[in-house]
């Protein structure tokens, strides 16, 4: 069995290897939606264009009147972000992109998320993303659960949309893989900045306000001030035709060029001080949520604006960066006063709005250029420009820091992080007990109520209510991911797979894979404790005879290679095949499901009772690929004697996973770690070569005759 497993071993792992390298170079994913399947999903009066040639986009129109605008843009994700879903496939979703950034429409062309195929159906999943509709990509947009109720309106900066039970981990993936495509065509079509994601950019506290004067304000930082000499001046235009052009400049080198003033007039603590009371409600409601406002001055012999400057229009003299990515600055045309010292009385300034889709990060700092222009020759003459440069950064107690929304795996973990605890809590408890087991074997009844508490936990709290069932589809969702080209990324929206994973993997060395498989697998302890309930009720599990047992545990070996061949072949055949888990009909959805698939999970569970845990011994993929791992094993850690087989057969004959040689070897491969013969090998009253040696070591005392002429 052993050189069968191997051999099994080395063939799927060189199959996989050999259809990853063969296959990854094949193409991309890419979208499946012809003309005439979007004229369909647009009819009239809506107008579906030609796609762009060099952005998969169809530009959808309207008639209006005499005219047919634009009126948004539609496109297939998976296009733009094939983000492999918790099958490693990615969701494929047709989105229509309105020319304000709001969701249209969304709908799914295409899934193989596990939960939504055959268990939950696909209902669950279209009412999921009918919730975007009218959402635009400047909100934060929040997945929770029955939280509809505290949706707000379109115009808030926050929304919040109901998640799925059962299914957090696809949803989450869904979700940023719609957002991530649908910024990068806002970006490419609509104007918007390649600013930052709208959930992860701090934002302007508005509780925060303090009464402060303009020095007050310029010795918080709420506003900056640059002062650019005559002298600096004609160091940009050095080396340049416009060098030495400024008589004046030349002749008073250390005297102000021009002083340069920026503050953030929606930060409250600035605006409330700077405007009238009128006038900041004013800029209040011009501002949409998102959008901020910048007050720039200039006092000196340069003009902030130049002469043909129009209000209400993109400034010519400024420009403004944030990480190298330029931020479009509009004049907001505020009509009203500033309360500024007298010595500003000549300062000019203009308020201008940066709008939210340009993903202005208030906890970052703001590059502001001054563009300075000189010219030389009156006939055709050579212009040079130079920028005198001035950056912002505002303190750090008037914004609050970034925090990342549903789109982002990072709230997986942290909203978990209750279950977390938990779970780390519970594989401390069973690394500690197996790896000091003495309190543990002192008694069977101590092993079989410790044991039968710990498989409560796991079916309990791992399985049914934290959903940290380990499954096959966690390998072909791998290996279809690594074929694809795609990242690994989508495994870290489930923090209970990941943990359990890592701890296993670990246990592969020291135990092997006895430990998930007899303690960690929620399906398992379902059958454990199952046949233990049927044992109780005087129904005790058949022996099969060995020479079956052993014909029949190859039949795991098998089922695993056609498994993943078809991983790395059929999409659509690997969504057959992992059915032959019970594990998400029983464990994911409660047996709630149709009914063959909960007949099939039913005779798995029943299945215990007259062979014990067969599903997992004989059919189980995943409990094949983990006695494949365990071959990493390190140590023998369950001791034996010399005596052991020959001629005992006692831990043998109580050993109910036929994983004891008929020789006394253990054959970790197939062993569960149920811990019965590590019990009855400690056991003085258990162990039969330990009761031999008692008897040999027991002696019979002999006492003297007292009673004169008893024999005689």
């Amino acid at each position: 069995m052993r050189a069968i497993s191997a051999r099994l071993l080395c063939l799927c792992l060189g199959l996989c290897l050999g259809l990853c390298l063969g296959l990854s170079a094949g193409p991309a994913a890419a979208g499946v939606m012809t003309r005439e399947r979007m004229q369909q999903a647009f009819p009239a009066p809506l107008i579906v264009g030609e796609q762009e040639r060099d952005l998969p986009v169809w530009p959808i129109y309207k008639q209006d009147a005499t005219s047919t605008p634009i009126v948004a843009y539609a496109f297939e994700s998976i296009d733009f972000a094939p983000l492999p879903g918790f099958s490693g496939t990615p969701f494929n979703l047709l989105v229509a992109l309105d020319s304000h950034g709001s969701f249209m429409d969304v709908r799914v062309l295409s899934q193989h998320e596990p939960v939504f195929l055959d268990g939950l159906g696909e209902q669950p999943l279209f009412k999921f993303v009918e919730q975007y509709r009218q959402l635009s990509l400047k909100q934060s947009i929040k997945i929770g659960l029955n939280q509809s109720g505290s949706r707000q309106q379109a115009t808030s900066a926050n929304v919040y949309i109901d998640g799925v039970a059962k299914a957090t981990a696809s949803v989450r993936i869904l979700n940023q893989s719609l957002l991530a495509a649908s910024l990068k065509v806002a970006r490419a079509k609509m104007g918007y900045g390649a600013g930052r994601d709208p959930d992860l950019i701090a934002r302007i506290r508005p509780d925060v306000y303090s009464a402060m004067d303009w020095d007050a304000l310029l010795a918080e930082g709420l506003v900056t001030r640059k002062v650019f000499s005559n002298a600096d001046l004609e160091a940009a235009f050095q080396g340049t035709v416009g060098e030495g052009l400024d008589a004046q400049a030349q002749s008073a080198p250390a005297q102000p060029f021009v002083t340069l003033y920026v503050a953030q007039l929606n930060v409250p603590s600035v605006g409330r001080n700077l405007l009238p009371p009128a006038s900041w409600d004013y800029l209040q409601k011009r501002l949409e949520p998102g959008d901020h406002a910048l007050l720039v001055m200039t006092q000196g012999r340069y003009s902030l604006v130049g002469e043909d400057f129009m209000r209400g229009t993109v400034p010519d003299r400024l420009s403004l960066q944030q990480d190298g990515l330029s931020l479009e600055l509009r004049d907001l045309d505020l009509d009203t006063t500033l309360r500024l010292p007298p010595a500003l009385a000549d300062a000019q300034w203009r308020v201008f709005r940066v709008i939210s889709a340009a993903g202005l990060d208030p906890a970052q700092p703001l590059d502001l250029d001054l563009l300075v222009t000189r010219s030389k020759g009156q006939f055709m003459p050579e212009v040079v420009r130079k920028q005198l440069p001035l950056r912002v950064q505002l303190p750090q107690r008037y914004f609050e820091a970034a925090s990342s929304d549903s789109k982002s795996w990072t709230l997986s973990w942290t909203s978990r992080w209750i279950e977390l605890l938990v779970l780390l809590l519970g594989l401390s408890v069973l690394a500690w007990s197996l790896a000091r087991p003495a309190w543990l074997i002192a008694s069977p009844r101590r092993l079989k109520i410790f044991r039968s508490a710990y498989l409560l936990y796991t079916l309990g709290f791992i399985g049914w209510y934290a959903q940290g069932q380990l499954s096959v589809v966690n390998l072909t969702a791998v290996i279809q991911a690594v074929l694809a080209r795609r990242g690994l990324g989508f495994l870290l929206y489930d923090p209970m797979t990941v943990l359990l994973w890592a701890f296993v993997l670990v246990s592969f060395f020291v135990w092997g894979r006895g430990t998930f498989c007899g303690w960690l697998c929620p399906f398992g302890a379902l059958q454990d404790l199952l046949s233990s309930l049927a044992k109780a009720c005087g129904l005790q599990p058949r022996h099969v005879p060995t020479r079956l047992d052993r014909q029949l545990k190859r039949l795991k070996y098998v089922l695993l290679l056609v498994i993943l061949a078809a991983a790395c072949t059929s999409v659509a055949w690997t969504d057959r095949l992992v059915e032959l888990e019970p594990f998400k009909t029983s464990i994911t959805l409660n047996f709630v499901r149709a009914w063959p698939f909960v007949l099939w999970a039913l005779a798995a569970v029943a299945s215990s009772t007259l062979v014990y845990k067969g599903y997992c011994r004989y059919v189980c993929p995943l409990g094949a690929a983990m006695a494949l791992l365990g071959r990493l094993r390190r140590f023998d850690w369950i001791a034996r004697r010399t005596e052991c087989g020959a001629p005992c057969q006692r831990c043998r004959s109580a050993c109910a996973y036929q994983a004891i040689e008929k020789p006394g070897q253990i054959d970790y491969v197939e062993c569960f770690q149920c811990l019965d013969c590590v019990v009855i090998h400690a056991s003085p009253t258990l162990c039969v070569p330990v009761l031999n040696q008692q008897r040999k070591e027991r002696t019979i005392p002999i006492f003297a005759d007292t009673v004169p002429g008893r024999f005689s």
